[in-house]
């Protein structure tokens, strides 16, 4: 069944990540196209839609997935699974937080668990910079498309964007804009 299927699937997923959404996008990305339930360039879209929208990274990931896996059913199936063990981590860490804050197990653990996290995001980055970047592959000989030049250009404007301390919601606006342009001005050319 599939509900359970998106359940059990997001719960894993939520149980075996730290470090937030981030870390958990290369695990998201096995998942869903070992199950074929999007392919890499949906994925991919929708990760810089759930960076623009509220919530929660990963929440964002797998109630789209689920919504467009098996509808409203399978969002919330989705959902509940990737949020209910980090739910039952705090209230567990919550209770027990007293005998936590000074146990040297648990703060060598974490600072064991910092570079791994780092790792998984700097994974993600790659994994969603090929396909944005390099979706046909990658070869020196291979011309440079619109596609490929119009993206490192907004890249670059909103990274410069960043650095100048512009509002991030200024940012998203302008590279939106930029980026549905682009996409109007790749069609006519």
């Amino acid at each position: 069944m599939i509900y359970l299927e998106l359940f059990f699937t997001f719960l894993k997923i939520g149980a075996f990540t730290f470090g937030g959404g981030y870390a958990m996008l290369p695990f998201i990305q096995t998942e869903v196209q070992a199950h074929g339930w999007l392919s890499m360039e949906e994925l991919v879209n929708f990760v810089a839609v759930s960076e623009s929208t509220p919530g929660p990274f990963a929440v964002n990931i797998s109630t789209y997935v689920g919504m467009e896996t098996a509808g409203l059913p399978g969002a919330l199936c989705a959902t509940l699974g990737v949020t209910l063990p980090s739910f039952v981590i705090i209230l567990l860490v919550a209770k027990c937080f007293a005998r936590f804050k000074s146990s040297k197990i648990v703060a060598g653990a974490m600072s064991g668990l910092k570079p791994a996290v780092i790792g998984l995001i700097g994974s993600a980055v790659i994994s969603v910079g090929q396909t944005v970047f390099f979706a046909d592959g990658f070869s020196a000989f291979q011309g440079i498309d619109y596609g490929f030049v119009c993206s490192l250009v907004i890249f670059a404007a909103a990274l410069i964007m960043i650095i100048k301390k512009v509002h991030p919601i200024l940012v998203i606006v302008l590279a939106a804009v930029l980026g549905i342009g682009s996409g109007y001005l790749g069609q006519i050319l």
